[in-house]
């Protein structure tokens, strides 16, 4: 839990001193100690360490979850034959538990996509659901995939294949309601997804932020700036800012949009939404 606060707070100074007293009590073999060790090690970006203690974490439940980061931690380092072998073997290995399994085709996708790879990407979700029909996970990811790559037929069909078999998954309800009011005009369907996603879960700033963004689309603007802003109370995220941004300048208010905007990128300057709406702006 100390680890986890001095991690949410940025204090890498005294995770450092954290790490460093964990280390010095490290020589019994306690999984979870080594597991803390090698977590704490990848935080503060120190690879070669993070990954002798996850190869050195000697059982449980904690192995697990070492074996699925050895193969990311290989990949910062640069291995990458090294982490797709690896990941091959997990997603091979009969003897391994189901979900480490179908993790292990996820975290390949995760990676893959972090290298810009979107057919090798494409291929690891189509091996996983090779393996596990129907896996939510799995599904979800192609998903999106399909979203990045504008094929919104196919990025449909997946989160309708999810919602079939769950249908109150808000993360399929708010991401398909999100993707047919950013992306189509079936606003009033969109609207109904959301809607069932913002019962459930009425403080999520992901739902909000679909909320506010299929309202504008609906052309109720000052309803969906109120929920925009907040969705960007709850989480500061660079797409929220951006959505807000847009909203303004709709109504009119440019230079507050332009502030905005600012922030998004101050946030994440790759981010696609911002990128689309400067580009529908002209700015």
């Amino acid at each position: 839990l100390r680890a986890s606060l001095l991690a949410d707070a940025g204090d890498r100074e005294a995770l450092t001193a954290l790490y460093e007293d964990l280390a010095d009590g490290a020589e019994v073999p306690d999984p979870a100690r080594r597991l803390l060790l090698g977590q704490v090690a990848e935080f503060l970006e120190r690879a070669g360490e993070a990954l002798e203690w996850y190869r050195s974490v000697p059982g449980g439940e904690q192995r697990d979850t070492a074996r699925l980061r050895e193969p990311k931690v290989l990949h910062d380092l640069g291995r990458r034959d090294e982490a797709w072998e690896a990941l091959r073997a997990l997603q091979q290995d009969a003897g391994a538990d189901e979900r480490l399994r179908r993790d292990a085709y996820l975290m390949e996708a995760e990676l893959r996509r972090a290298d810009g790879d979107d057919a090798a990407e494409l291929d690891a979700l189509a091996r996983g659901l090779a393996a596990f029909p129907d896996e939510s996970a799995l599904l979800y990811s192609r998903a999106l995939l399909w979203e990045r790559r504008d094929d919104i037929p196919r990025a449909e069909a997946d989160l309708r294949r999810i919602l079939v078999a769950e249908p109150d998954s808000t993360a399929a309800l708010n991401a398909l309601g999100y993707t047919l009011a950013d992306r189509t005009d079936r606003y009033e369907e969109a609207l109904e997804l959301i809607e069932r996603a913002r019962m459930a879960e009425p403080t999520n700033a992901a739902i909000i932020d679909s909320y506010g963004w299929v309202l504008h689309r609906l052309g109720r603007h000052e309803e969906a700036l109120v929920e925009l802003r907040r969705a960007f109370v709850l989480e500061k995220d660079a797409e929220i800012a951006s959505h807000v941004g847009t909203v303004l300048w709709t109504l009119g208010r440019r230079d507050e949009a332009m502030e905005w905007f600012e922030q998004a990128r101050a946030i994440d300057p790759d981010n696609r939404s911002l990128k689309r709406a400067l580009e529908d702006i002209g700015a």
